[in-house]
């Protein structure tokens, strides 16, 4: 479908791309992968024609419709978050309207024999087989499904955007495309503004949509559960994997090892043939020997290994004075601006434990970290423990860096001891390698701040450490490294974050804000994922909706075995129903799929591509699979719950 031929890129001396070849084909779902300044991005922008190569071509067909979602864009702010989103059928309203323009005019003619009145006649004919393919029925369902499921609550639908962070600005735009349903999706780093329930819905409609897509990302989970292809960028070459990120990473793995022995046979090779030049130069007997050897060194490409290796590396916290068994306490601790953010909050940390705060964006996470910080008032009571020492790192700590030191300075002034020999590795670790490590702070991005920050923050003498969204700016290299360190930090962490894969292996309790109120969960994040899915109906019902201090329960929710007679039939009534329904759509689904697939073929061959009808059936069938698999979703949700 779109076809990469002999790209080049170069930017300075050294070229970011060099002659590359591959071709995305129809459906196909694709993780493009590769250190930071390996050209991922720029690929992203090129495909979507943003960009312009160096050299080479990028085939595609000219009615393809293409979506991308840039990791920075510039957003406007001068509409409601649903009108902003309705841009997305800007084109669909555009041939509505001359539609019914059209039927105005048809309506007041009479000359029905004129070339006018029957131009009118096609044009309008043309025009709705047009909206039928594109499907514009149902709009306004379909915008608050998707923007629903992006975390914003009715409420937030009809208030103006500019009300919204930059996070929740990128959330409308991702909703733009999705409703628009091209026929690529490039999406560069999707996941970062979103929150773990929001990510989960994503994949989902990923998975079971039909648009070809092009992902960057650096959620572990999130490219397993989504993709299954992958393409790396390295050296500026392509190498192509057939599978998702977990099995490219073991075939990665020992592609690289391959790489390595080919260099050191090359080394040795070539260190060979040099002290062969050396010995017999200037011997006339070895002459024709030594020619020979010079015309094989001139001839060799070198390989190259692009491939850091960071595996020494074991960063650790400075040891820090140990702190007081309980360093963080909350009995009835309650914040509200002009809206309760959470109240009734009982939480106790104790020394060592290493827990999460996750919910969705607005629920109060960040605020009651700053209310342990100290930085905003509150009601009720919280402790920070004896002798406990904060590291915190947030977003806005890249803010506080000194803009006249270069990077190298900024962490020289903190290092202390043993770790001041390991700076260049450090920065090397988290993107600061070679020259970087030179440039001053002051021409230094966003992105790049936070993670000066975040290394700064690892040299510091704490015991407890609070770290808001730590990974957003990290590839999976620098996330490693942080990851190992905070794993062997014996102090207390708190994490928020909605990286389900950086948190796994590193809490062991999480702490679920939503509607006002603050859950305990014991174990890692799989596990609470796991218990969500299988909570009572009542919590879930807690969960979609909103309860003030007095409508709270106050006593337990009745478990299975605690129900009547009458609820239990009632439940088993209800599970045989949805088990039935979720049988039928499959069965459907299936049935649906394979007709599809007909008529896509059909759609390749050159009377079926000039054949309305099928583009008309085509849309057909897509609008039934959707709807057949929301069902489907719906049904096998519902029957989680009841497990």
């Amino acid at each position: 479908m779109i076809s990469i031929e002999n790209l080049s890129v170069e930017f300075g001396v050294k070229p970011l791309f060099t002659d590359v070849n591959y071709v995305i084909n129809r459906h196909d779902r694709i993780a493009l992968v590769g250190k930071n300044g390996a050209g991922k991005s720029t690929m992203l922008k090129i495909i979507a024609g943003i960009q312009q190569p160096t050299r080479g071509n990028i085939g595609k067909p000219k009615d393809l419709t293409i979506g991308y979602l840039p990791q920075v864009m510039i957003l406007s702010d001068s509409m409601t978050v649903r009108q902003e989103t309705e841009k997305a059928f800007a084109g669909t309203m555009q041939m509505e309207a001359q539609l019914a323009r059209l039927n105005q005019e048809l309506a007041d003619r009479s000359d029905y024999e004129s070339e006018r009145y029957q131009f009118l006649i096609e044009k309008m004919t043309e025009l709705n087989e047009q909206l039928t393919v594109i499907n514009s029925t149902n709009r306004e369902a379909e915008i608050e499904r998707t923007l629903l499921g992006l975390g914003f609550e009715r409420k937030d639908l009809d208030r103006p955007t500019s009300e919204f962070s930059g996070g929740w600005r990128m959330r409308i735009e991702l909703a733009k495309i999705l409703l628009q349903h091209p026929d690529v999706l490039l999406l560069d780093e999707p996941t970062n503004h979103l929150d773990i329930e929001s990510i989960q819905w994503l994949e989902r409609f990923l998975t079971n949509g039909k648009s070809t897509l092009l992902l960057i990302s650096h959620d572990r989970t999130f490219l397993d559960n989504v993709t299954t292809r992958t393409i790396e960028i390295s050296c500026g070459r392509i190498y192509d994997y057939n599978v998702n990120y977990s099995k490219y990473v073991v075939l990665h793995a020992e592609h690289i090892e391959q790489q390595r022995r080919a260099y050191e046979n090359q080394q040795k090779m070539i260190q060979e043939s040099e002290a062969f030049i050396e010995r017999f130069r200037y011997q006339a007997t070895k002459a024709i020997q030594v020619q020979s050897r010079i015309k094989q060194l001139e001839k060799i490409v070198p390989i190259e290994i692009d491939e850091v290796d960071n595996s020494h590396l074991n960063l650790k916290f400075p040891p820090a004075q140990r702190s007081g068994d309980y360093p963080v306490i909350c009995h009835d601790v309650r914040k509200a601006y002009d809206h309760v953010v959470f109240d009734h909050v009982e939480l106790t940390i104790k020394r060592g434990e290493k827990v999460a705060f996750v919910g969705r964006n607005g629920e109060g996470k960040s605020t009651l970290v700053k209310c342990i910080m100290g930085q905003i008032p509150f009601e009720g009571e919280l402790k920070v423990g004896y002798g406990v020492k904060i590291g915190y790192f947030a977003q806005n700590q890249a803010q506080l860096l000194d803009e006249n030191l270069t990077v190298f300075d900024t962490i020289d002034r903190v290092a202390v001891g043993e770790i001041r020999t390991k700076i260049r590795d450090i920065l090397g670790a988290f993107m600061f390698g070679g020259e970087a490590s030179d440039k001053p702070v002051k021409v230094l991005s966003g992105g790049e701040r936070s993670r000066l920050a975040m290394i700064r923050l690892l040299l510091e003498p704490v015991n407890l450490l609070i770290l808001d969204e730590p990974t957003n700016h990290l590839d999976m290299a620098s996330k490693d490294v942080l990851k190992k360190a905070i794993q062997a930090f014996d102090g207390t962490v708190i994490v928020v974050s909605h990286d389900r894969d950086f948190l796994d292996g590193i809490i062991t309790k999480v702490y679920e804000f939503g509607h006002g109120q603050v859950r305990e969960h014991l174990g890692g994040i799989f596990e609470y994922l796991q218990k969500k899915q299988m909570d009572s109906l009542q919590m879930l019902e807690f969960k979609d909706k909103p309860q003030t201090s007095a409508e709270k329960p106050q006593v337990p929710a009745k478990s299975d075995s605690q129900l009547s007679f009458e609820e239990q039939k009632a439940i088993k009534q209800q599970r045989s129903k949805l088990e039935k329904i979720v049988k039928q759509t499959e069965e459907e689904i299936a049935s649906l799929e394979a007709e599809l697939a007909e008529v896509e073929e059909k759609m390749t061959t050159p009377k079926g591509s000039q054949d309305q009808q099928l583009y008309i059936r085509h849309a057909e069938l897509k609008k039934k699979i959707d709807q057949a698999s929301e069902n489907w979703m719906n049904a096998s949700e519902q029957l989680e719950e009841l497990a």
